[in-house]
């Protein structure tokens, strides 16, 4: 494979992974199938206390969730487990990080890998607001899911608002329109009045899964977070959950478990890590936002808040 052909973002975390991390990169072990790491969870995680949400209901809830575009057992499972979150806990945003479609972004395999699997929920009205994987861009550099209804894709990157959040899905793959891009990520970000900013895209930036910290994202996005008060970064790739403290105001999350996982790791500003079959939800009040993983037992496994102006 060229250099031009091979993924910047996996270029930018070569340092950092060293040798033995490049090697595992390529000793990827992928489960596609049942959820075991929940069936022995560990006693640790078993004795962790989940803090209780508030009694009042959120002025927004949503949910997220990434790499899902299997049509395999572990995607039906988390999306049963989204479907009894949703009889429980309304929503009707529904944010999807990418590599929605596996394994090349086939838009005719969308019936078996999101209108089956998410059909109570789509009968339920909830919008799922897509962005594209790199496994999406393999067939027509994706434009067919952009031009897909059931994604609600207003371009390779777009903005939307549900009061009181604002979301900008990006385009995160090497190909991408970076220069105008960013252009107008920090145009919509400067003229945004909401009082919560998500960004969300497929790759991620701080990560201690398989591809590990992304240093050209940290030096073109992060700047533009913390300039403009972004508080949640959402995004997949990693097929695992990971959650991290604030980082100059951001929170970094990786939901990329919707259809398989992957083994993660902790890092120094890792809040909560676990390869686990799931989804996150987002129950967003005045003052801070929680953020809830829940995995295909449907129960909540980590829990955090996100204040609405982080330091």
């Amino acid at each position: 494979m060229s250099i031009k052909r091979r993924h910047f973002l996996i270029l930018g975390s070569l340092s950092s992974l060293g040798f033995a991390g490049v090697w595992k990169m390529f000793q990827l072990r992928t489960s596609w199938g049942t959820d075991t790491d929940a069936a022995v969870a560990s006693k640790v995680e078993a004795e962790r206390t989940i803090v209780p949400l508030p009694a009042s209901p959120p002025i927004l809830r949503f949910i997220s969730v990434a790499d899902t575009g299997t049509g395999a057992e572990g995607q039906y499972a988390v999306a049963e487990a989204m479907a009894q979150y949703h009889r429980e806990n309304p929503f009707n945003v529904a944010v999807l990080a990418g590599d929605n479609i596996y394994n090349n972004g086939e838009i005719e395999k969308i019936n078996a890998v999101f209108e089956r699997p998410y059909q109570p929920l789509l009968q339920q009205n909830v919008k799922f607001y897509a962005c594209l994987g790199n496994h999406d861009i393999r067939t027509a550099n994706g434009d067919p899911q952009v031009k897909y209804a059931g994604f609600n894709m207003q371009g390779r990157y777009y903005t939307f608002r549900r009061d009181p959040v604002q979301f900008f899905a990006l385009d995160t793959n090497h190909n991408a329109d970076w220069k105008n891009q960013l252009v107008w990520l920090e145009k919509e970000l400067s003229q945004s009045t909401a009082p919560w900013k998500v960004v969300f895209g497929h790759h991620p930036i701080y990560s201690s899964g398989v591809y590990g910290v992304n240093q050209p994202f940290i030096k073109t996005l992060t700047p533009l977070f913390k300039k403009y008060g972004v508080q949640l970064y959402i995004n997949g790739h990693e097929h695992s959950y990971e959650r991290t403290r604030s980082i100059n105001g951001t929170t970094y999350l990786i939901c990329g478990a919707g259809g398989g996982t992957r083994e993660v790791g902790r890092s120094e500003w890792t809040e909560y890590s676990a390869s686990r079959l799931s989804f996150a939800t987002f129950d967003v009040y005045k003052d801070r936002m929680f953020v809830s993983s829940i995995g295909t037992d449907k129960r909540v496994f980590d829990r955090g808040s996100i204040e609405v102006r982080s330091a």
